[in-house]
């Protein structure tokens, strides 16, 4: 499994995804609430040491770089920012995506909220609100990527040696996840069955839009992976049936991999949190090569996955988070539980979410010394 051959960090990340010899697993992490950064500032972290970007590799911790193609697939124009109300403990605000939400103001840290926003109302309730909003999607435009990318970029992507992915983590929105931020989540699940049409329109056009914007990038490069972001289950399973996801999503899903993967994108993965296993079938027929982050306290866990699922499925993530606040005995064997994985291949370990405010920097510290050491065999 692991060679002495220093090797580059792309080499590094498709020989792990592909079960072959590595001189040591990605090191890849994350993020942290804002909380979190306060905290460990109060307990001697200079917070100025560290870029606080960890999908494009904090330096400070020894993470591996990647590079992600900063494409725009949201809506142009956004909606109108605006405070519709403010006292001193909340704010309501029209978002630029045009939900409205109730904010708690206290506790709030580096743009982190202590608590989720409350939703009052969203921009789609039916079919003509779905034909209005998707004005805004206009998929041929400029300004849907990065300035000068073919003159300064491209001509670096060619001869890369990190990882390059198409779009920022929560920019390739999936199939569930936009049409929750559009109709928000208890409204979709009701629309499956008193919307259809609505529904199957909607999929469609998202396969239809996220394929158009995606073109210009990969007529152009090769990529190594997407991360097409889901968040579709909760604790206890799905936020949708099997027999639904196969009705309304996974034509669409396939169509969608199919056109990433015959265009040089190397790896397609899915992004939910919660227990999303009774869909995984079909994510892996659609082509899905892997799946994160594998959230531990919803019963998601990877020894189990790869058992059923094989090594057709890689797997990112499943550590978890509530353990890292624990023991150092505890978050020792918690790592040591993950080794069978990492000498197997097609496994990237990370905390399964952003790292909690009650997780002390010391614990972290400790956590990502014997990650490495996990990373690099010396466990």
């Amino acid at each position: 499994m692991f060679i002495d051959r220093v090797m580059n960090h792309r080499e590094r990340f498709i020989n792990t995804m592909e079960y072959k010899a590595v001189d040591r697993v990605p090191n890849y992490e994350v993020g942290v609430w804002g909380q979190t950064i306060d905290r460990w500032e109060r307990e001697g972290l200079d917070v100025y040491d560290l870029h606080w970007d960890w999908f494009v590799g904090e330096e400070f911790f020894d993470m591996d770089p990647r590079e992600f193609i900063d494409v725009n697939y949201g809506m142009i124009p956004t909606f109108e920012p605006e405070i519709i109300e403010r006292t001193e403990r909340y704010e309501i605000i029209r978002h630029r995506n045009g939900v409205i939400t109730k904010a708690l103001i206290e506790g709030m840290a580096h743009g982190t909220r202590a608590s989720m926003d409350q939703y009052l109302k969203f921009p789609v309730e039916n079919i003509e609100d779905f034909r209005e909003i998707k004005k805004r999607y206009v998929a041929s435009m400029k300004r849907r990527y990065p300035p000068q990318w073919e003159n300064i970029m491209l001509p670096r992507w060619k001869t890369r040696e990190h990882v390059l992915v198409l779009g920022r983590n929560c920019s390739m929105l999936g199939f569930f996840w936009r049409a929750r931020e559009w109709m928000g989540t208890e409204n979709v699940c009701y629309a499956w069955y008193d919307q259809p049409d609505l529904m199957h329109e909607m999929m469609e056009f998202i396969a239809d839009f996220t394929i158009e914007v995606s073109r210009p990038i990969l007529e152009k490069t090769c990529v190594d992976y997407v991360l097409i972001n889901e968040d579709m289950a909760m604790k206890n399973g799905p936020l949708l049936s099997p027999k639904t996801y196969k009705e309304f999503i996974y034509p669409h899903m396939r169509r969608l991999v199919d056109y990433l993967k015959s265009h040089g994108v190397r790896y397609v993965g899915v992004d939910t949190d919660g227990n999303c296993e009774a869909l995984v079938p079909f994510l892996m027929d659609a082509g899905v090569d892997f799946i994160w982050p594998i959230e531990r306290a919803a019963g998601m866990d990877p020894i189990e996955l790869r058992r059923k699922f094989g090594k057709s499925l890689r797997l990112w993530g499943g550590v978890d988070k509530r353990v890292l606040a624990a023991a150092k005995t505890d978050i020792e064997e918690h790592l040591r539980s993950l080794l069978p994985l990492i000498e197997e291949g097609g496994f990237i370990p990370t905390v399964d979410h952003l790292v909690p405010p009650d997780v002390p920097l010391e614990n972290f510290m400790f956590y990502m010394k014997r990650k490495l050491d996990l990373l690099c065999g010396n466990f």
